[in-house]
């Protein structure tokens, strides 16, 4: 009984105000629980798809340990984990794009179009902290913010426009519908991080500091719709694919 009591005084309260610290919460149980539902679907699935499914319970996985640690930081210091949130992207963006390549395997990817979409993820990334953290004082933050910004465009051209695209009209059927829905979640779902960021960053954008935006609601909400979301359209196109063979 004393040790209960001990652990809830060490509980801090959340003010009904704090719409980052009810997030980061959020965020946490549906990334975990998103985890326990790919991980234990997957002896549904044959071995084509079962990687698929197995990367995006990986994905929210890594993401729910960020959170829960994200979480404890801005309830002990007010602060953004910049940091912590970084580390998580550069692990989990990368896997993301990861999934484009396994779906397309199907039709003949190559390693190349893999090792592409991991690098551009990786300088849009790196960049991105350079502006967001390191060089945040007159135009750094604008400068990296570009750099960060063409690597986020040459994805979204791979994967609409370029070989990515080919190789999905060639597959055709649950893996064509999966590749333009996870399309339309990196053009729509994964704008939300630019505008998080230049909510939080000074540039010649800093009108978007008026419209009281904080980027860390913007970037809890953007992650679970996004990585959550990769996840469920890639257990539908599995889904589909069983169901047609």
């Amino acid at each position: 009984m004393e040790h209960f009591i001990t652990s809830i005084s060490l509980v801090s309260k959340m003010a009904p105000d704090d719409y980052v610290g009810f997030t980061f919460f959020i965020g946490s149980m549906a990334m975990m629980a998103a985890s326990a539902f790919f991980f234990l679907s997957l002896s549904q699935f044959d071995s084509k798809w079962r990687t698929s499914i197995l990367v995006s319970g990986i994905i929210t996985f890594i993401a729910a340990v960020h959170y829960f640690y994200m979480r404890d930081y801005w309830e002990a210091f007010g602060e953004s984990p910049t940091f912590f949130r970084y580390v998580d992207w550069t692990l989990t963006v990368p896997l993301m794009c990861v999934e484009f390549y396994l779906i397309l395997k199907v039709a003949g990817a190559k390693k190349s179009l893999l090792w592409k979409l991991i690098l551009a993820s990786v300088v849009m990334l790196v960049t991105g902290y350079f502006g967001e953290a390191v060089y945040t004082t007159g135009s750094g933050p604008a400068v990296w913010g570009l750099i960060s910004g063409l690597a986020y465009f040459y994805i979204v051209y791979e994967i609409w426009f370029g070989s990515a695209k080919k190789l999905a009209e060639q597959a055709g059927g649950a893996v064509l519908t999966a590749h333009k829905t996870l399309c339309w979640f990196v053009l729509v779902g994964w704008a939300i991080y630019p505008l998080g960021y230049m909510a939080g960053t000074p540039g010649w954008y800093d009108g978007l500091g008026d419209l009281g935006l904080n980027m860390d609601v913007i970037y809890n909400i953007g992650d679970a719709i996004n990585k959550i979301g990769f996840g469920l359209v890639v257990y539908s196109a599995a889904v589909t694919a069983k169901k047609t063979a």
